[in-house]
């Protein structure tokens, strides 16, 4: 039987403590998990795996990458064995044309994927795959893979990518109420985005607010290649919060039915 094609995510991550947290994002994640046909692979690109050049995780068993300092001793002990998949990263390997693309054996898995994945694959039995950023790359060409990965989508893969639509952790406060920019400029992405307006998107540094909500763009640029992916289908809108004044916490899912929840 072929595969249902898999739709595509965008995760709003923010910090590694919703690893250990049951709260309004995490348990989001869980039900959207369950409204997914399960994946045959989840090929992860996170906001954490910054690098010159486009390299994938191609071990059998990648590593739990413990990518942060002072947090809860709890957060450190957390170990999450999904497996790697030689097959799947070689057919993303041939799909990708726009850059060369390496197959590493060092990276692993870091938080902006197992923080999210421990809840929505809690028994880390499908094999996963992150892909690296490349920080020198013109976003128009980040969104040209995204789009020679769509078709993985038909053989099963579930895309995630895994950021913040706003991402400012040097205005980071733990009382503070979202800042008028960041409501702004986390309002921008979701209007263009329903309106397919990837232009702008592609060009967000012209918002008068940008380097406010991006003083790096690590946290964006996993966006792009899901738009890429996303072939303009509709989407859909959860998480929609922005929490200690300068992080956004909202998902976006593309090819989805109404979601439930």
């Amino acid at each position: 039987m072929p595969s249902p094609k898999m739709p595509v995510l965008f995760i709003g991550h923010g910090s590694p403590e919703n690893a250990i947290e049951d709260n309004e994002f995490t348990r989001n994640w869980r039900k959207l998990a369950a409204q997914i046909p399960k994946p045959k692979a989840i090929l992860c690109i996170s906001a954490h795996w910054l690098q010159e050049g486009t390299a994938e995780t191609s071990m059998e068993h990648p590593r739990t990458i413990h990518d942060f300092y002072g947090f809860p001793q709890e957060l450190y002990q957390i170990k999450y064995p999904a497996p790697g998949s030689a097959k799947f990263a070689k057919k993303i390997k041939e799909c990708v044309k726009t850059v060369p693309v390496s197959f590493d054996h060092e990276w692993g898995l870091d938080h902006g994927t197992w923080s999210v994945l421990k809840h929505m694959y809690p028994k880390a039995d499908i094999p996963v795959i992150q892909l690296s950023l490349d920080y020198q790359l013109p976003l128009e060409k980040i969104f040209w893979i995204g789009k020679e990965l769509s078709v993985l989508r038909t053989q099963g893969v579930l895309i995630i990518g895994s950021g913040n639509l706003v991402h400012n952790l040097m205005m980071f406060h733990p009382t503070s109420k979202p800042y008028s920019w960041a409501i702004d400029f986390d309002n921008f992405v979701k209007k263009s985005i329903q309106d397919s307006n990837y232009d702008q998107l592609l060009n967000y540094n012209q918002h008068p607010h940008a380097i406010l909500a991006h003083p790096t763009n690590d946290h964006y640029l996993p966006l792009i290649y899901v738009l890429g992916a996303a072939e303009k289908e509709k989407a859909q809108f959860f998480n929609e919060k922005i929490v200690y004044g300068s992080i956004s916490m909202r998902c976006v899912a593309f090819g989805m039915e109404k979601l439930k929840g």
